[in-house]
């Protein structure tokens, strides 16, 4: 099957154009048929009808199941392709009803994926080994390059050259008496097969283990007859082309694990009742809720501090009165009563030793210490005072309680 020249230079062309366009290239692997990125699978999509000779290629909108389940002329297309990282929307059920109602009534299925299922495992009896089942990020998925071979005789011994992204996977076990080994992987310089054909009923199922070839990096990096080479072993047929984006509406077991939490606390009887308590709880709430709503607290302002504007009050009275005298004397009051309360220091006299012991607790200079105490001493000797004497004696005590 050989793609048509004009048909390949245009998708050609146009791929190289998106991936030039793009400020930068996303290297992440998707498999998407409408994703023009390395990885992704536009081209091989849009090249389907020609490489199964302009049979048509149903791109399915719904899983498999419901649509082969609803669709009795889907064993009409003859093919049904999936090329993903994994079959994550087939499940149980769905791979059952495709191998048993479609494959063996004798119709294909193609999987190239990076992880099979345990149960596509143990339905086509076959295990699988991934060395590199662990590597994600594309910085690491870069350097898995890996040679690739078919073993039809006319490219037995014509190695096919991928230099990125190909893990070292391979069909470790598998039944020899219908299963045919179809392409090799080289792991470490043995051949190990990476691509087989397994005969189920009338049918046939193919398996291979590295999707990435399918994609548009290496259909455009010179790689593109491998792939014509892996699909001209599909008949020229109809083509069911699965893009994995739709769960199972009809399916057992996708019904089971939607109904599987409840399942689970039904099936514990202690689980049961703390769910019909909650329940029950919940809905008396609502009740008591809606018959009696609690009055709005009203907001109660704190009664304001007035001590500061009263002794502004007082102080505004002693200024008018120009009783400097009695200000400085309540002020020294005040001093001497903080210094008993805050120091624990005897103030009845005021000698050299008080003046150590309160230089040393207040941590402030013995020099302004003694300085303070002596104005304080001058000050209650007088008569009378100024009030440039009272402004000193205040700037004083602010300055000694700011160490």
């Amino acid at each position: 099957m050989i793609i048509n020249p004009n048909i390949k230079n245009y998708i050609i062309l146009f791929v190289l154009f998106s991936l030039v366009g793009c400020n930068k290239t996303n290297w992440h692997e998707n498999f998407k048929e409408k994703n023009k990125n390395p990885f992704g699978t536009y081209i091989i999509y849009n090249e389907t009808e020609e490489l199964f000779n302009s049979n048509e290629v149903h791109y399915l909108k719904e899983n498999i199941y419901d649509y082969l389940f609803k669709n009795e002329k889907g064993a009409d297309f003859g093919n049904y392709v999936c090329i993903k990282p994994r079959a994550s929307k087939l499940d149980e059920d769905g791979l059952d009803y495709l191998l048993k109602d479609f494959v063996q009534t004798g119709n294909n299925a193609f999987f190239a994926l990076n992880h099979f299922s345990e149960h596509i495992q143990d339905s086509l009896k076959f295990t699988i080994n991934n060395v590199d089942k662990n590597i994600y990020a594309p910085e690491e998925l870069k350097i898995l390059s890996g040679k690739l071979y078919l073993e039809n005789k006319d490219f037995k011994n014509q190695p096919f050259l991928f230099d990125r992204n190909i893990r070292r996977s391979y069909f470790e076990t598998y039944n020899k008496n219908n299963t045919i080994v179809l392409g090799t992987i080289d792991i470490d310089g043995e051949k190990k097969p990476n691509f087989i054909k397994i005969y189920y009923g009338q049918g046939v199922v193919y398996l291979h283990t590295n999707p990435v070839v399918f994609t548009n990096y290496n259909m455009l990096n010179g790689n593109e007859e491998y792939v014509e080479n892996i699909l001209s072993y599909l008949p020229s047929e109809g083509v069911l082309w699965d893009p994995q984006i739709k769960s199972s509406k009809f399916s057992n077991k996708t019904k089971e694990k939607e109904d599987s939490i409840f399942k689970f606390f039904l099936q514990h009887p202690t689980l049961k009742w703390f769910l019909l308590v909650s329940l029950f709880g919940l809905l008396l709430f609502m009740l008591f809720n809606a018959r009696r709503k609690q009055r709005a607290i009203p907001v109660i302002k704190p009664l304001q501090n007035s001590t500061i504007e009263f002794a502004h009050t007082i102080a505004n009275l002693y200024l008018k009165e120009e009783d400097h005298k009695n200000l400085v004397d309540k002020k020294i009051a005040y001093f001497l009563e903080k210094i008993r309360e805050q120091y624990l220091i005897d103030t009845s006299n005021l000698n050299s030793l008080f003046i150590k012991k309160l230089a040393s607790k207040s941590d402030n200079e013995i020099s302004s210490t003694k300085y303070l105490i002596n104005t304080i001493i001058a000050l209650n000797k007088k008569t009378e005072c100024s009030d440039t004497e009272l402004i000193v004696l205040n700037k004083m005590i602010e300055n000694f309680f700011k160490k």
